[in-house]
Protein backbone atom coordinates (compact mmCIF):
# COMPACT_ATOMS: atom_id res chain seq x y z
CA UNK A 1 0.00 0.00 0.00
CA UNK A 2 2.69 2.29 1.10
CA UNK A 3 4.58 1.86 -2.32
CA UNK A 4 1.40 2.34 -4.49
CA UNK A 5 1.23 5.97 -2.06
CA UNK A 6 4.75 6.58 -3.09
CA UNK A 7 4.75 5.91 -6.60
CA UNK A 8 1.33 7.95 -7.55
CA UNK A 9 3.21 10.49 -5.32
CA UNK A 10 6.11 10.38 -7.79
CA UNK A 11 3.92 10.39 -10.77
CA UNK A 12 2.15 13.46 -9.55
CA UNK A 13 5.73 14.93 -9.22
CA UNK A 14 6.41 14.14 -12.81
CA UNK A 15 3.29 15.16 -14.21
CA UNK A 16 3.30 18.70 -12.71
CA UNK A 17 6.51 19.13 -14.06
CA UNK A 18 5.65 18.42 -17.47
CA UNK A 19 2.79 20.59 -17.08
CA UNK A 20 5.03 23.52 -16.06
CA UNK A 21 7.11 22.39 -19.12
CA UNK A 22 3.79 22.82 -21.02
CA UNK A 23 3.03 26.06 -19.97
CA UNK A 24 6.60 27.35 -20.21
CA UNK A 25 6.84 26.41 -24.00
CA UNK A 26 3.27 26.78 -24.79
CA UNK A 27 3.77 28.25 -28.40
CA UNK A 28 6.46 26.34 -29.48
CA UNK A 29 4.69 23.06 -28.37
CA UNK A 30 1.13 24.14 -29.85
CA UNK A 31 3.43 23.83 -33.22
CA UNK A 32 4.16 20.72 -32.64
CA UNK A 33 1.01 19.71 -31.74
CA UNK A 34 0.06 21.06 -35.06
CA UNK A 35 2.45 18.85 -36.82
CA UNK A 36 1.10 16.20 -35.26
CA UNK A 37 -2.41 17.02 -36.10
CA UNK A 38 -1.21 17.39 -39.97
CA UNK A 39 0.69 13.75 -39.71
CA UNK A 40 -2.65 12.24 -38.70
CA UNK A 41 -4.78 14.20 -41.54
CA UNK A 42 -2.02 13.35 -43.74
CA UNK A 43 -0.83 10.12 -43.48
CA UNK A 44 -2.14 7.67 -40.55
CA UNK A 45 -5.81 8.44 -40.77
CA UNK A 46 -5.22 7.63 -44.70
CA UNK A 47 -2.90 4.44 -43.87
CA UNK A 48 -4.91 3.07 -41.13
CA UNK A 49 -8.98 3.67 -40.78
CA UNK A 50 -9.35 1.69 -44.35
CA UNK A 51 -7.55 -0.85 -43.02
CA UNK A 52 -8.99 -0.84 -39.29
CA UNK A 53 -12.62 -1.16 -41.53
CA UNK A 54 -12.07 -3.89 -43.35
CA UNK A 55 -10.26 -6.05 -40.97
CA UNK A 56 -12.53 -5.66 -38.64
CA UNK A 57 -15.34 -6.60 -41.26
CA UNK A 58 -13.40 -9.63 -42.33
CA UNK A 59 -13.73 -10.56 -38.00
CA UNK A 60 -17.28 -9.86 -37.64
CA UNK A 61 -17.77 -11.93 -40.69
CA UNK A 62 -15.94 -14.88 -39.82
CA UNK A 63 -12.61 -14.48 -41.68
CA UNK A 64 -10.87 -16.34 -38.80
CA UNK A 65 -13.21 -19.33 -38.59
CA UNK A 66 -12.99 -19.27 -43.03
CA UNK A 67 -9.47 -19.72 -42.72
CA UNK A 68 -8.34 -21.96 -39.56
CA UNK A 69 -9.40 -25.04 -41.73
CA UNK A 70 -6.40 -23.77 -44.32
CA UNK A 71 -3.99 -22.35 -41.56
CA UNK A 72 -4.40 -24.82 -38.66
CA UNK A 73 -1.49 -27.19 -40.07
CA UNK A 74 1.17 -24.35 -39.58
CA UNK A 75 -0.50 -22.28 -36.83
CA UNK A 76 -0.66 -25.49 -34.19
CA UNK A 77 2.84 -27.38 -34.55
CA UNK A 78 4.80 -23.62 -35.03
CA UNK A 79 2.94 -21.31 -32.49
CA UNK A 80 0.05 -23.56 -30.35
CA UNK A 81 -2.47 -21.55 -31.92
CA UNK A 82 -5.46 -22.72 -33.63
CA UNK A 83 -5.66 -21.40 -37.35
CA UNK A 84 -8.05 -18.59 -37.00
CA UNK A 85 -5.43 -17.04 -35.40
CA UNK A 86 -3.48 -16.70 -38.72
CA UNK A 87 -6.13 -14.13 -39.09
CA UNK A 88 -4.48 -11.77 -36.44
CA UNK A 89 -1.15 -12.39 -37.86
CA UNK A 90 -2.12 -11.73 -41.88
CA UNK A 91 -4.18 -8.78 -41.06
CA UNK A 92 -1.33 -7.28 -38.48
CA UNK A 93 1.06 -7.41 -40.85
CA UNK A 94 -0.98 -5.74 -43.88
CA UNK A 95 -2.64 -3.19 -41.88
CA UNK A 96 -0.02 -2.05 -39.42
CA UNK A 97 -0.21 -1.14 -35.87
CA UNK A 98 -2.67 -1.46 -34.10
CA UNK A 99 -4.47 -4.13 -36.18
CA UNK A 100 -3.36 -7.12 -35.20
CA UNK A 101 -3.80 -6.68 -31.53
CA UNK A 102 -7.22 -5.59 -32.56
CA UNK A 103 -7.82 -8.69 -34.52
CA UNK A 104 -6.52 -10.94 -31.52
CA UNK A 105 -8.69 -9.47 -29.05
CA UNK A 106 -11.60 -9.58 -31.35
CA UNK A 107 -11.21 -13.14 -31.66
CA UNK A 108 -11.14 -13.59 -28.08
CA UNK A 109 -13.81 -12.05 -27.35
CA UNK A 110 -15.66 -13.90 -29.95
CA UNK A 111 -14.89 -17.20 -28.44
CA UNK A 112 -12.29 -18.39 -30.92
CA UNK A 113 -9.02 -18.27 -29.03
CA UNK A 114 -8.53 -18.77 -25.02
CA UNK A 115 -6.91 -16.31 -22.63
CA UNK A 116 -4.05 -18.54 -22.88
CA UNK A 117 -3.72 -18.08 -26.96
CA UNK A 118 -4.87 -14.99 -26.82
CA UNK A 119 -1.81 -13.94 -24.75
CA UNK A 120 0.33 -15.72 -27.23
CA UNK A 121 -0.96 -14.17 -30.25
CA UNK A 122 0.01 -10.83 -28.89
CA UNK A 123 3.28 -11.25 -28.65
CA UNK A 124 3.99 -11.61 -32.86
CA UNK A 125 0.77 -10.24 -34.56
CA UNK A 126 1.18 -6.75 -33.92
CA UNK A 127 3.36 -5.17 -36.53
CA UNK A 128 3.96 -2.28 -38.72
CA UNK A 129 2.29 -2.64 -42.60
CA UNK A 130 4.87 -2.89 -45.82
CA UNK A 131 3.59 0.78 -46.59
CA UNK A 132 5.36 2.31 -43.60
CA UNK A 133 8.08 0.25 -44.33
CA UNK A 134 8.98 -0.04 -48.18
CA UNK A 135 7.67 3.24 -48.96
CA UNK A 136 8.08 6.00 -45.59
CA UNK A 137 11.44 4.11 -44.90
CA UNK A 138 13.03 2.59 -47.80
CA UNK A 139 12.16 5.19 -50.27
CA UNK A 140 11.52 8.13 -48.38
CA UNK A 141 14.83 7.69 -45.96
CA UNK A 142 17.04 5.37 -47.73
CA UNK A 143 16.40 6.18 -51.62
CA UNK A 144 15.68 2.61 -52.31
CA UNK A 145 12.70 0.35 -52.69
CA UNK A 146 15.58 -2.60 -52.42
CA UNK A 147 16.27 -1.37 -48.73
CA UNK A 148 12.67 -0.78 -48.18
CA UNK A 149 11.69 -4.48 -49.15
CA UNK A 150 14.76 -5.99 -47.03
CA UNK A 151 12.86 -3.78 -43.99
CA UNK A 152 9.88 -5.11 -44.51
CA UNK A 153 11.52 -9.22 -44.37
CA UNK A 154 13.35 -8.83 -41.83
CA UNK A 155 10.49 -7.45 -39.75
CA UNK A 156 8.43 -10.36 -40.90
CA UNK A 157 11.30 -12.69 -40.08
CA UNK A 158 11.42 -11.52 -36.77
CA UNK A 159 7.69 -11.88 -36.28
CA UNK A 160 7.43 -15.36 -36.81
CA UNK A 161 10.75 -15.84 -34.51
CA UNK A 162 9.06 -14.23 -31.74
CA UNK A 163 6.13 -16.06 -32.09
CA UNK A 164 8.40 -19.28 -31.90
CA UNK A 165 10.10 -17.62 -28.74
CA UNK A 166 6.70 -17.77 -27.40
CA UNK A 167 5.54 -20.24 -28.25
CA UNK A 168 4.99 -21.93 -24.71
CA UNK A 169 3.52 -19.15 -22.63
CA UNK A 170 0.84 -20.30 -20.93
CA UNK A 171 1.33 -23.54 -20.98
CA UNK A 172 -0.82 -25.26 -18.67
CA UNK A 173 -2.88 -22.31 -18.10
CA UNK A 174 -6.21 -23.46 -17.26
CA UNK A 175 -8.53 -21.67 -19.79
CA UNK A 176 -12.24 -21.75 -20.73
CA UNK A 177 -12.29 -23.75 -24.36
CA UNK A 178 -13.36 -21.56 -27.31
CA UNK A 179 -17.19 -21.52 -28.94
CA UNK A 180 -17.42 -24.16 -31.44
CA UNK A 181 -19.78 -22.45 -33.74
CA UNK A 182 -20.09 -18.86 -35.12
CA UNK A 183 -22.83 -17.11 -36.07
CA UNK A 184 -21.56 -14.17 -38.74
CA UNK A 185 -24.06 -11.05 -38.23
CA UNK A 186 -25.69 -9.28 -41.27
CA UNK A 187 -23.72 -7.95 -43.64
CA UNK A 188 -25.15 -4.12 -43.44
CA UNK A 189 -24.82 -4.57 -39.24
CA UNK A 190 -21.51 -5.85 -39.37
CA UNK A 191 -20.26 -3.25 -42.11
CA UNK A 192 -21.69 -0.30 -39.89
CA UNK A 193 -20.42 -1.95 -36.65
CA UNK A 194 -17.11 -2.02 -38.13
CA UNK A 195 -16.74 1.85 -39.35
CA UNK A 196 -18.36 2.80 -35.70
CA UNK A 197 -15.80 1.31 -33.92
CA UNK A 198 -12.92 1.76 -36.49
CA UNK A 199 -13.70 5.86 -36.36
CA UNK A 200 -13.37 5.39 -32.59
CA UNK A 201 -10.06 3.43 -32.36
CA UNK A 202 -8.83 6.06 -34.68
CA UNK A 203 -9.33 8.69 -32.55
CA UNK A 204 -7.43 7.37 -29.78
CA UNK A 205 -4.56 6.23 -32.29
CA UNK A 206 -4.55 9.64 -33.78
CA UNK A 207 -5.05 11.01 -29.72
CA UNK A 208 -1.74 9.06 -28.98
CA UNK A 209 0.31 9.94 -31.31
CA UNK A 210 -0.19 13.35 -31.45
CA UNK A 211 0.50 13.62 -27.31
CA UNK A 212 3.54 11.35 -27.70
CA UNK A 213 4.86 13.60 -31.33
CA UNK A 214 4.30 16.60 -28.97
CA UNK A 215 5.99 14.95 -25.36
CA UNK A 216 9.46 13.62 -27.31
CA UNK A 217 9.73 16.91 -29.17
CA UNK A 218 12.93 18.23 -27.10
CA UNK A 219 14.42 14.61 -27.91
CA UNK A 220 15.11 15.32 -31.13
CA UNK A 221 18.09 17.95 -29.97
CA UNK A 222 20.07 15.04 -29.07
CA UNK A 223 23.47 14.82 -30.74
CA UNK A 224 24.11 12.25 -33.53
CA UNK A 225 21.72 8.97 -34.00
CA UNK A 226 20.87 9.20 -30.37
CA UNK A 227 18.00 11.16 -31.25
CA UNK A 228 16.71 8.99 -33.85
CA UNK A 229 16.83 5.88 -30.91
CA UNK A 230 15.17 8.35 -28.49
CA UNK A 231 12.08 9.09 -30.57
CA UNK A 232 11.92 5.76 -31.93
CA UNK A 233 11.60 4.15 -28.76
CA UNK A 234 8.77 6.76 -27.97
CA UNK A 235 6.40 7.06 -31.11
CA UNK A 236 7.58 5.72 -34.41
CA UNK A 237 6.11 8.39 -37.20
CA UNK A 238 8.16 10.64 -35.52
CA UNK A 239 11.53 9.02 -36.31
CA UNK A 240 11.78 9.42 -40.20
CA UNK A 241 13.39 12.85 -40.18
CA UNK A 242 16.15 11.85 -37.95
CA UNK A 243 17.46 8.53 -39.68
CA UNK A 244 20.63 8.96 -41.01
CA UNK A 245 21.45 7.46 -44.76
CA UNK A 246 23.57 4.63 -43.59
CA UNK A 247 23.85 1.24 -41.88
CA UNK A 248 23.45 2.94 -38.03
CA UNK A 249 19.75 4.38 -39.77
CA UNK A 250 19.22 0.90 -41.38
CA UNK A 251 19.61 -1.06 -37.72
CA UNK A 252 17.83 1.70 -36.24
CA UNK A 253 14.83 1.96 -38.54
CA UNK A 254 14.71 -2.07 -38.13
CA UNK A 255 14.96 -1.77 -34.63
CA UNK A 256 12.43 0.63 -34.00
CA UNK A 257 10.07 -0.48 -36.99
CA UNK A 258 10.40 -4.06 -34.85
CA UNK A 259 9.54 -2.35 -31.11
CA UNK A 260 7.20 -0.12 -32.59
CA UNK A 261 7.12 2.72 -29.58
CA UNK A 262 5.46 3.75 -26.62
CA UNK A 263 2.78 5.18 -28.32
CA UNK A 264 1.87 1.82 -30.22
CA UNK A 265 1.66 0.45 -26.60
CA UNK A 266 -0.78 2.95 -25.62
CA UNK A 267 -3.01 1.90 -28.44
CA UNK A 268 -2.58 -1.65 -27.89
CA UNK A 269 -3.33 -0.67 -23.87
CA UNK A 270 -6.36 0.88 -24.80
CA UNK A 271 -7.81 -1.54 -27.87
CA UNK A 272 -7.52 -4.35 -24.82
CA UNK A 273 -9.33 -2.28 -22.36
CA UNK A 274 -12.51 -3.90 -21.48
CA UNK A 275 -10.59 -7.56 -22.18
CA UNK A 276 -9.25 -9.46 -19.48
CA UNK A 277 -6.58 -9.69 -21.40
CA UNK A 278 -3.00 -8.38 -20.54
CA UNK A 279 -0.45 -5.91 -21.98
CA UNK A 280 2.68 -7.84 -20.42
CA UNK A 281 2.53 -10.30 -23.38
CA UNK A 282 2.87 -7.47 -25.97
CA UNK A 283 5.31 -5.58 -24.14
CA UNK A 284 7.55 -8.94 -24.03
CA UNK A 285 7.10 -9.36 -27.80
CA UNK A 286 7.49 -6.22 -28.83
CA UNK A 287 11.11 -5.87 -26.93
CA UNK A 288 11.97 -8.88 -28.52
CA UNK A 289 10.86 -8.21 -31.88
CA UNK A 290 12.78 -5.17 -31.70
CA UNK A 291 15.96 -6.93 -30.62
CA UNK A 292 15.63 -9.76 -33.05
CA UNK A 293 14.97 -6.96 -35.75
CA UNK A 294 18.43 -5.46 -35.12
CA UNK A 295 19.55 -8.14 -34.93
CA UNK A 296 18.58 -9.38 -38.37
CA UNK A 297 19.12 -5.79 -40.25
CA UNK A 298 22.86 -5.79 -38.60
CA UNK A 299 23.91 -9.33 -40.14
CA UNK A 300 21.67 -7.83 -43.83
CA UNK A 301 23.51 -4.65 -43.29
CA UNK A 302 26.74 -6.38 -43.51
CA UNK A 303 25.97 -7.41 -47.50
CA UNK A 304 23.51 -4.07 -48.26
CA UNK A 305 25.86 -1.64 -46.98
Amino acid sequence: MEMKKGYRADACLVLCGVLLWFLADAARLRLEALKALTLCAGTVIPSLFPFMTVTALLVRLGFGQWLAPHTAGLMAPLFRLPGCASSALLLGLVGGYPIGARTAAKLYASGALTRAEAERLLTFCNNSNPVFLISVLGVGVFGSVRTGLWLWLIHVCAALFTGLLFRGLGRGRKTVPPAISFQAPSLPAAFVSSVRDSAGTMLSVCAFVTFFYVLISPLTALPGPWAALAVGCGELFSLTPLLPCDRTGFLLAAGCAGWGGLSVLCQTSAILDGTDLPLAPCLLGKLTHGLLSALLAALVSLWLF
